[in-house]
């Protein structure tokens, strides 16, 4: 079976910047692909690359077996595009926006009436589709995107970070309409997200970007497998330099990762040595706030490949690229 979205030795740069720095993937037809990066790293970039919004600068890529620099218009017509910049006109209403986008994909009337109804219910709009997107809260509003994004019933749907500031019942509502289309419509999805949960909750398999470059991929069990360990983590207040030669000294420590205001110990048995832990820490001079135990995350993933957790990543500015070459 052929690839659903293929790219072999990807690129893109901007001037001297290297955003896309030779990307290979491979994404299955029916699959959930998370793909998770800090700002910078590359992700929209790809997105846009895949969805024929930018060309490749060297390499090759396919979306449902079409060239995205050669056959940029029969994947238009395959592909459904929802990204963090929504094109929808708050004056007119939810019913209207979505026959105008049947309209520019050429569907019929019929076919538009029809299509309507489907991505509707799916997506849970419900009455509010007669309402002008003005009068929408955030959650609507990404829901009645995903319903323009759906209105051709594309093979493959692109969706760029489609809960960013949602509240956490809206997200979840989110969360299961992606699900409902992965199970009952057998869409293949590219997800990129910065929720380390939400990759967790639906990605088959997550890949890692990083300075242009996919660092690690794989389901989400493996990768936080691949941590191996437990982890205690403290949070601390003072210099915790002073502390890791004499953390790694405890017996069933096997590694220690310090940065400002924490620490991570990983070992095999948590359990058996938090008690030590606790101990070399209240001698050591620095005011313990919190000391956690507990197995790794998808957030420790991103923290070994990146450097950073998810979460600060995307609260930092980015670098003079962000925003052109993300």
């Amino acid at each position: 079976m052929s690839a659903a979205i293929e790219a072999h030795n990807l690129r893109r740069k901007f001037g001297e910047n290297e955003a896309v720095a030779g990307v290979n993937l491979a994404v299955q037809p029916g699959e959930i692909y998370g793909f998770l990066g800090p700002n910078g790293a590359g992700k929209s970039t790809m997105v846009k690359m895949l969805c024929t919004l930018l060309t490749p600068t060297s390499g090759r890529a396919t979306v449902a077996g079409f060239d995205v620099a050669s056959q940029a218009g029969d994947i238009r017509l395959r592909i459904g595009v929802a990204l963090q910049d929504s094109s929808i006109d708050g004056k007119q209403s939810g019913r209207e926006m979505l026959h105008l986008q049947g309209e520019l994909y050429g569907l019929s009337k019929s076919d538009i009436k029809q299509r309507m109804g489907d991505v509707i219910g799916l997506v849970d709009i419900g009455s509010a589709i007669d309402d002008r997107v003005e009068t929408y809260s955030g959650g609507m509003k990404r829901r009645l995107d995903l319903a323009m994004s759906l209105i051709h019933k594309p093979q493959i749907l692109f969706l760029d970070e489609p809960t960013t500031g949602l509240d956490p019942a809206s997200r979840t509502a989110v969360w299961n309409e992606v699900r409902k289309l992965n199970r009952e419509e057998g869409m293949t999805i590219f997800l990129t997200t910065q929720y380390l949960e939400e990759a967790d909750e639906l990605a088959d398999r997550v890949g890692i970007i990083s300075a242009g470059k996919i660092e690690t991929e794989g389901t989400p069990t493996a990768l936080k497998q691949s941590i191996g360990n437990d982890l205690i983590v403290a949070e601390v207040d003072g210099d915790t330099s002073s502390i890791e030669s004499e953390l790694r000294g405890v017996a069933g420590v096997s590694n220690v990762e310090s940065r400002p205001g924490e620490l991570t110990v990983s070992a095999t048995n948590g359990a058996a040595v938090i008690a030590d832990v606790a101990v070399a820490l209240k001698g050591s001079g620095v005011t313990v706030q919190t000391l956690t135990l507990r197995t790794p995350t998808l957030d420790d993933v991103f923290l070994q490949v990146t450097g950073a957790h998810l979460a600060e990543s995307h609260a930092s500015t980015g670098d003079a690229t962000e925003g052109t070459a993300s």
